[in-house]
């Protein structure tokens, strides 16, 4: 009789033995493994051998496939190959869309250029743009950088195609708020955004010579898009306009910001942005519309094959809907997959399926391998790979034969429900533990919110706005506009609704910087491995919920002194900044604290400085001009650490044993956590965590 271990390594062995047709799946996890590890590097390495170790990498898997190597070898080498490959790509990237960022230019500058598009409104509530600039003054056409996001200071966005002039602060692309936090730089990089300026006065027309084709084209394309958006707008009235308008062309411009914030506590804010489920309808309806035409004409049914013709057209109203959004990255990923299905189609494969998820990562990773480290990507994929994994498991039942027609509609409805319930319980799973470390907070109730904004969403929102985009600039898309226009209403009541309920959401912590990869690792081979032994990665996917969460900083300040928190006893106040203003609300969201204003009686202010009335850790400058001797000496005798915009060439003696922070410590740290230590304080600042990137590298001005 065999023995315990004998009867377990047999186990074992034909656990790993059903995996045979799933190995290559690990091959999209190798090449986006390469790619997040290239971008936690905290320097860039040389170019040419990250180039030169893929290629060998990948003829060694070749030269092994051709020479007959066995199978776990060739599968080891092709694993190797898509590491090395997500590393070249991730830094082949990196230089292709390297491009001019703008310095801090310290005051006043005119820019001239063309609008290329209208964004939505930025933390303010005002109006935004994004330009293509001509000319800066003070700096050369070489510095000038291509793309230019411009928040107005009143006044309604000048539609795309229109050429202005403004005068503007210009600045570079923000780093995070704290260490860790949403890095915006980043983003800025890989899209072509140079620079943030904020507007100073109204703009005015410009006389600039034509732009290039391609800009031409862009701006065209997005006038019309804009055009569309205010159409939407103008028949379906607001909030649910709004909401319509971001649907159809991701124009944000006519959101209500409250309203986006009761979608996000109920957990339905991921229908505001165009991703993978709005790719999903829209290709989904248009091909079994397609099916449905053509099946009832029998002349045509009989002479071409409905299924591939209506992928065609699937494929066709994705890319055009693609063009419609203002090709986001979001959207483009989405667009990719939903394209590999259709093409799954055409080709005679299955369209829903492992393995076409598995091209459908890899084609997305090859062209924008940044997506790796992006929130849209990590959720899309997790949630899409779960739902596959759940079709897979899900029990086949044999079709049963003449059932009375109210019970046949009883058991569809259960199945139905059945169904919707366990795949927003398997996509809000697998999704959780990136909501919970890049947005610190999970909707309690976003399980029931989603099924039951579902139906309304898949079979009356977005097919009727699909209808009303088409028909809309024929004067034909009212009753289609109405009738999505009704559903958005509804859609907003229930999230109204699941946000007003007690504990309706939850502020998580982020944990530390490993734990996410390793919930995606587990995850992914939840979805992946095939048989019992999948539920062994449950742990690693709990890692965010799990992993114990690093001590609060005593202080933090954000670059420039822009705002400041102390810490005592778990409870944050405030003494520079507002609640609920962007960094401070990033800032208490990841490290999980309530965070209060600053009490007045506490402080001693004036317009340009604040330090503790009765003594404290910490004293603020945030004037643009160094403090005098005598008022740093004040500073430093009030507080046992400083923070002061400027430059500070010279400390008083009253500044010995203080910890002073200045204009050269943001320049080069960004903002910074602060934590009290026996021999003074420990300090973590965003620098620490950046490295020396492209997106980091302050740009010297000219």
């Amino acid at each position: 009789m065999p023995s315990l271990v004998q009867r377990l390594a047999a186990w074992l062995s034909g656990q790993v033995a059903r995996q045979s047709d799933r190995w290559r799946l690990w091959t999209p996890v190798a090449l986006g493994g390469g790619a997040a590890t290239w971008f936690a590097l905290s320097v860039d390495p040389p170019g040419w051998p990250l180039t030169l170790a893929a290629l060998m990498a990948v003829v060694g898997w070749l030269v092994a496939r051709r020479r007959g190597a066995p199978r776990a070898v060739t599968l080891l080498l092709l694993l190797v190959a898509a590491l090395a490959s997500g590393l070249a790509l991730a830094d082949g990237r990196s230089a292709r869309v390297a491009a001019p960022v703008a310095p801090a230019m310290g005051g006043p500058v005119w820019i001239e250029g063309w609008v290329v598009d209208v964004e939505g409104p930025g933390t303010s509530g005002a109006a935004r743009i994004l330009l293509a600039p001509v000319r800066i003054s003070g700096l050369s056409p070489e510095a000038t950088p291509v793309r230019v996001r411009l928040t107005l200071r009143d006044g309604a966005p000048a539609p795309p195609g229109t050429a202005i002039r403004v005068p503007a602060l210009l600045n570079p692309p923000p780093g995070p708020a704290s260490p860790g936090a949403y890095d915006f730089g980043r983003v800025a990089w890989f899209q072509g955004l140079g620079g943030v300026a904020y507007g100073l006065a109204l703009p005015r027309s410009a006389s600039l010579s034509p732009p290039p084709a391609r800009l031409r084209l862009e701006m065209w394309i997005n006038a019309r898009r804009y055009a569309l958006a205010e159409r939407i707008v103008a028949r379906v009235s607001l909030p649910a306009g709004g909401v319509a308008a971001a649907m159809v062309t991701g124009h944000e411009t006519w959101l209500d910001p409250q309203e986006v914030e009761t979608m996000r506590v109920s957990g339905l804010a991921h229908i505001l942005s165009i991703s993978g489920l709005h790719m999903a309808v829209v290709g989904g309806f248009s091909f079994f519309l397609a099916r449905l035409l053509i099946a009832t004409c029998p002349p045509l049914a009989l002479r071409i094959n409905g299924k591939k013709a209506a992928a065609t057209f699937g494929l066709a109203a994705v890319g055009a809907y693609l063009v419609v959004s203002g090709a986001p990255p979001p959207a483009e990923r989405a667009a990719i997959t939903a394209s590999i299905a259709f093409l799954a189609i055409l080709l005679d494969r299955k369209a829903i399926s492992m393995h076409a998820l598995a091209v459908a990562a890899v084609a997305v990773l090859a062209l924008q391998p940044e997506a790796i480290v992006t929130p849209g990507f990590q959720m899309s994929f997790a949630a899409t790979a779960a739902l596959v994994a759940l079709a897979e498991a899900w029990p086949r039942r044999s079709a049963e034969i003449s059932v009375p027609l109210p019970i046949a509609i009883v058991q569809r409805a259960g199945s139905w429900l059945l169904i919707a319930l366990m795949a927003s319980l398997v996509a809000g799973a697998a999704t959780g533990p990136f909501a919970m470390q890049h947005f610190n907070r999970t909707a309690m109730f976003g399980l029931l919110a989603n099924l039951i904004v579902a139906p309304l969403s898949d079979f009356l929102i977005m097919p009727m706005l699909a209808l009303g985009a088409v028909l809309e600039p024929l004067g034909l898309g009212a009753p289609f506009l109405w009738a999505a226009g009704v559903g958005i209403d509804a859609m907003l009541a229930v999230g109204g609704w699941i946000a007003g309920l007690p504990g309706a959401v939850v502020t998580i912590p982020s944990a530390p910087t490993a734990a996410l990869p390793a919930a995606f690792l587990g995850v992914l081979f939840i979805c992946l491995w095939r048989g019992p032994l999948r539920w062994a990665g449950l742990p690693l996917a709990c890692a965010v919920l799990l992993w114990p969460r690093a001590q609060t900083p005593d202080l933090w300040i954000s670059e420039g002194v822009g705002a400041a928190a102390i810490v005592a006893e778990g409870q944050a106040s405030l003494a520079r900044g507002a609640p609920g203003s962007f960094a401070v609300d990033v800032w208490s969201r990841r490290r999980g604290v309530e965070i209060e204003p600053r009490d007045p009686a506490l402080w001693v202010c004036d317009r340009t400085s604040c330090l503790p009335s009765g003594g404290g850790p910490l004293a603020l400058s945030w004037a643009r001009r160094a403090p005098t001797a005598a008022r740093l000496a004040e500073l430093c005798a009030a507080a046992e650490v400083v923070a002061v915009r400027a430059v500070v060439t010279a400390l008083p003696a009253d500044c010995d044993g203080r910890l002073v922070l200045d204009g050269g410590d943001w320049a080069r740290g960004g903002a910074v956590e602060l934590w009290r230590a026996p021999d003074g304080w420990r300090a973590l600042r965003v620098a620490d965590l950046r490295g020396d990137r492209p997106w980091s590298r302050a740009p010297e001005a000219q």
